[in-house]
């Protein structure tokens, strides 16, 4: 695949009543988003999901996917030269720059945090980095760098799992799964899906049994079973309607409960609701409405399970749905517009 990763980005330019929320629900709440740009977007949100911006951080270097672990913030600095930063979350909505580090690979573009480590994955050069955390929640030296092998490698996606590191690669159509000895990689598994297929993401049900692929070059989600680190294809299906545009799947979650598989379409511009079916080893494709804007690159659900956050990159507006956890349909609440929206953390 030649394809860059910006330049591929930029290909495509009946309601059901949600389940109350929890009485705490209507306390002010914040969020963090992701962009391209300069700095780590900061707004507030209400008990029925309406987003209002309260600042940026600044002197964060295309943020494109951030994550929370206690009260630190990790971003990826997606550029060619790739970095990762840590920022202290100090209070609720205010953020201070801990330390910025240089990761050794090209286009980091997703993080986790695993036994005192922040490991990233590069989309340019596809490898994965290691970094040491310091106590302070900064980032460390450098303990690894492990280079994928195959044809055209892009690491997408890092995901802690028990005591294993599962590393998603798009261009190598594999699924890597590592332990993780003294900063150091060690693989265990390689589990290869169909060629061309491009897994992007993956997220797990709450039993830990299976694992759902979202796969972003043949817009399909594969299941798979899952036991002690090591992955099983079982089966695959599309992630749009017969006769849909060309499409690319980006992120892919699981409700709370297990009973729900959400799943962004870039192209199709929807958000794909699957049913999971006996006990998570199949899912039913049931609704995909609109994801209110054009290229949906993220979803998440917010700690109360009610509201589902999906950023829409290439029309620069975070769309907040309400969730109803018993059917699983979502209802359009509101729109926040603010440039190139491409990860929300709550």
């Amino acid at each position: 695949m030649t394809t860059t990763r910006r330049g591929f980005l930029g290909l495509t330019a009946a309601a059901v009543a949600a389940v109350p929320l929890k009485a705490n629900a209507a306390a002010t709440k914040y969020l963090y988003y992701g962009k391209y740009g300069d700095g780590v977007g900061i707004a507030s949100y209400d008990a029925a999901g309406k987003i209002t911006s309260t600042g940026v951080l600044k002197g964060v270097a295309d943020p494109s996917f951030v994550i929370r672990s206690g009260n630190i913030l990790y971003a990826v600095n997606e550029q060619e030269t790739g970095a990762v930063s840590a920022i202290a979350v100090d209070a609720p909505g205010k953020l201070h720059l801990i330390n910025r580090q240089t990761n050794k690979g090209s286009g980091p573009c997703h993080l986790a945090v695993a036994n005192g480590y922040l490991l990233s994955a590069n989309y340019g050069s596809g490898d994965v980095a290691v970094h040491k955390l310091r106590a302070d929640g900064g980032i460390g030296a450098q303990t690894d760098l492990v280079k994928h092998v195959g044809s055209s490698p892009h690491a997408h996606q890092i995901v802690v799992k028990d005591n294993y590191i599962l590393a998603v690669d798009l261009g190598t159509d594999s699924i890597y799964t590592y332990t993780l000895v003294d900063g150091k990689l060690v693989l265990k598994q390689q589990l290869t899906l169909a060629a061309g297929s491009g897994p992007r993401h993956l997220a797990f049900h709450p039993s830990g049994n299976f694992a759902y692929v979202a796969n972003e070059l043949n817009s399909t989600i594969t299941v798979c079973g899952y036991a002690d680190g090591k992955l099983t294809a079982l089966n695959s299906q599309s992630t749009v309607p017969t006769g849909s545009p060309t499409n690319y799947p980006g992120e892919v979650i699981v409700s709370p409960d297990g009973r729900y598989v959400y799943l962004t379409n870039r192209g199709h511009n929807s958000v794909a609701v699957f049913e999971v079916l006996t006990g998570g080893n199949a899912l039913k494709l049931k609704w995909t409405p609109s994801a209110g804007g054009v290229w949906p690159r993220h979803c998440i659900i917010d700690p109360t399970g009610g509201l589902l956050f999906v950023s829409n990159q290439n029309s620069g507006n975070i769309v907040t749905f309400a969730v109803n956890v018993a059917t699983g349909e979502l209802t359009q609440k509101s729109s926040f517009s603010t440039p190139t929206p491409v990860c929300v953390n709550v």
